[in-house]
Parts: C-alpha cells; structure tokens; sequence
C-alpha cells in the first residue's frame, strides 16, 4: 500500500475505519488509503444514477420534462424529500434527478432506477470500466432486506417497531450493511467515475454537466468541505447508514483552477460515536491527501 502519509491515523483518531483515493482531476497524481476494496456505498451511488439518467436523455431516450405521480406506495423510506410525504405529488424526472442528488431523496432514486433500468445502469459501469462498483437492487429492496434480518416482513413493519435497541442493533448487523451482500463501490471507482464526469468523460458533455451542477448543490456541507477554506469549491454527494456508515464522493476545485476527485468512506468504531469528528475527518483526510498531490507538482 506504500505510505499514506499519516491518513490512517486520522481515521483511527475520529474512531472509525476509513478508505480514501484522491485523484488529480486534471493529472494522473493520487493518493490511496485501501481504495480497491468494496464497501457499502450507501447514497453516494446516486450520482452513478443521475448519470445515467442523464445520458439516456441525451440519447432521447428519456424526457427530463416528464411528469411523474407519486404515490403512497410508490414511496422508500428515508429522511428527506418526498420519502416524508404525506399526500400525492407530481413532479417532473429533471426535479426527481434534484432531490436526490441535493437531498438524498431515496423515493426519487427507486423512480428513476425504475425508468432508467438496473441493467442500463450496470452496462454503463461496465462500459467506464467501474466495475467494482455494483448496483444489484433498489433502495427499498435493500431497506426490506434490513427489516427481514430484523424480524419483520420489511423495512415498514421494522420501523413501526423502534425506538428499540435491541431492533437498532439487529439493523446495523444486517446483511446489507457487509459490502459482499449490500450495493457496493470502491474509493478508486467512485474517484474515477468523478473525474470522467469533470471531464466530459462519462457520457455526453450536458450529461454530465447536469451531474455537475446539481453535485454543487447538495445541502450537505460538513464533510469534505470542512476540510477546505471558503475560497475552494466543492461538489459532492453524501451517503450514510445507521451512525455506522459515513461516506462523502465530490471534486474540490482550488482557487488556481486545479481540480481532485475525493472519494472517503468510512465505518465507525462505535454507533453514533463521535459523529461530528467523523463527517470532519472526511475533509481533513482528502486535503491532506490533496496537499501531498500539490507538492508533487512543485
């Protein structure tokens, strides 16, 4: 693995497990703690999501203008976006495509899986070689297999069920929380799908200007931006199960204009312990990492 120089330490001094690729966006620099291992992804793959969405409507395959009917039971659990809603809502496949990579809406995530096609989304990995990087199910499939290793018929019937430590403890040792069994990525995939989408790489160049654009604006902003000053620029997109899983993929661009792909994930050594160190080791972990890339260019 050669020297990583001293990230490792950081990530066992926030109490937690870490894996990390940092690529010069604009090079072929990097910086590696453990990045070809498969770990749970969580909602960081739903930028592979977006780009695929985006792609099949260049391809006029799918229109961004259509109107989607959302239903009660067209919902998947989650704590944001129309995961909450009470009543029937229309919105359009463009503004689906916004919740979920702004906010992280799982119900607008399964609607879009299901228009654009688990296969079509795998063929895409394999064709940008990301293919450690694996998307098998929808959310809910994986939110109901949680509930089943819980006890329950689903993820509904679980969550009827808690506060309960003991149902807590029974989720976070689901299947679905070991990267063999849930859907899955490396930090070298993720980094790498980033910097093709940078550089107009993935797919047609108003795709991925579309996955750009909405990756700024994620609400999220505690972890790979607390690691830069206010003058960098940073799109990115969060993901995270159950206090245990704390991920964050993004691109971070410098004042003079040059660019890093970042790509941390995280498992914590307790529950919920030490939350706020965690979500900031993400950034001091890549600024770091982006700090040995710059001085190998001087």
């Amino acid at each position: 693995m050669g020297d990583d120089h001293g990230i490792a330490r950081l990530f066992a001094g926030a109490g937690c497990d870490g894996w990390l690729c940092v690529l010069d966006a604009d090079g072929d620099g990097e910086v590696c703690l453990g990045a070809d291992e498969q770990v749970v992804a969580a909602s960081v793959v739903k930028v592979v999501v977006a780009l695929e969405v985006f792609r099949q409507a260049e391809a006029g395959e799918l229109e961004l203008r259509e109107r989607v009917r959302v239903r009660h039971g067209d919902r998947t659990g989650g704590p944001t976006g129309l995961s909450l809603f009470a009543d029937e809502a229309e919105v359009s496949v463009r503004d689906l495509v916004t919740l979920m990579l702004t906010v992280s809406d799982n119900t607008a995530t399964d609607l879009l899986l299901e228009r654009a096609g688990l296969d079509r989304v795998a063929a895409t990995l394999t064709e940008l070689g990301l293919e450690d990087t694996v998307i098998a199910f929808t959310l809910r499939a994986m939110l109901d297999s949680i509930g089943r290793d819980a006890g329950f018929a689903g993820w509904e019937e679980l969550m009827a069920a808690l506060p309960d430590p003991v149902l807590e403890d029974r989720m976070r040792a689901a299947r679905m929380m070991d990267a063999g069994h849930s859907i899955r990525t490396t930090a070298r995939d993720m980094a790498r799908l980033l910097r093709l989408i940078w550089l107009d790489r993935a797919g047609p160049p108003v795709a991925c200007a579309r996955v750009r654009g909405l990756m700024e604006q994620q609400v999220t902003r505690h972890r790979l931006a607390m690691g830069f000053p206010d003058d960098v620029r940073v799109a990115a997109k969060s993901g995270g199960l159950f206090g245990v899983v704390r991920n964050e993929v993004g691109v971070v661009r410098l004042p003079d204009g040059r660019r890093y792909a970042a790509a941390v994930f995280t498992r914590a050594h307790r529950p919920h312990a030490g939350d706020k160190k965690i979500n900031t080791v993400i950034g001091t972990a890549s600024a770091r990492a982006v700090a040995v890339l710059r001085r190998r260019l001087q």
